[in-house]
């Protein structure tokens, strides 16, 4: 296995990583919170939002990223058979994963944690993240599918 291998590979898992979790926001913990009364759902997920910006999952988004971008830079240059596939896969984590992060869901998180009336808000913000969420999801699994046939 090259070195161009296990990069694509490491960013394959990156992303099914990425997206995995993203899966479990949309599967069952927003589930979980829509069940409480809406200001409760709103602290909550507020709460979510706080710890959320930390070493764990901003190093994983990273990844996420940064080792697709990698990997399809490697595959041009080292002009690897796969790289079209890697490029993609890069394309798809960068506009999937963390274009629609910044673009969708932390503008409505922001908006929660700014709401003077958060239980409120919840009822509007609960459809819409969860809409962009999904979305993440189907990238982070399209773009670790693309970068799996990159290497196959």
């Amino acid at each position: 296995m090259s070195g161009y291998d296990v990069l694509v590979v490491a960013a394959a898992v990156a992303t099914g990583l990425a997206g995995g979790v993203l899966y479990a926001f949309s599967a069952f913990v927003m589930a979980g919170l829509r069940r409480l009364e809406p200001a409760a759902g709103a602290t909550a997920m507020r709460s979510i939002n706080v710890t959320a910006v930390r070493p764990p999952l901003m190093l994983l988004l990273a990844a996420s990223v940064l080792l697709p971008a990698g990997a399809a830079v490697v595959g041009l240059v080292g002009d690897e058979p796969g790289a079209a596939w890697a490029v993609a896969g890069a394309v798809v984590a960068l506009v999937g994963i963390l274009g629609i992060t910044g673009v969708g869901n932390v503008p409505l998180n922001d908006r929660l944690e700014a709401a003077a009336d958060p239980g409120t808000e919840w009822a509007t913000f609960v459809p819409r993240w969860l809409a962009w969420n999904h979305v993440r999801t189907a990238a982070g699994a399209l773009a670790a599918t693309l970068l799996v046939v990159a290497v196959a």
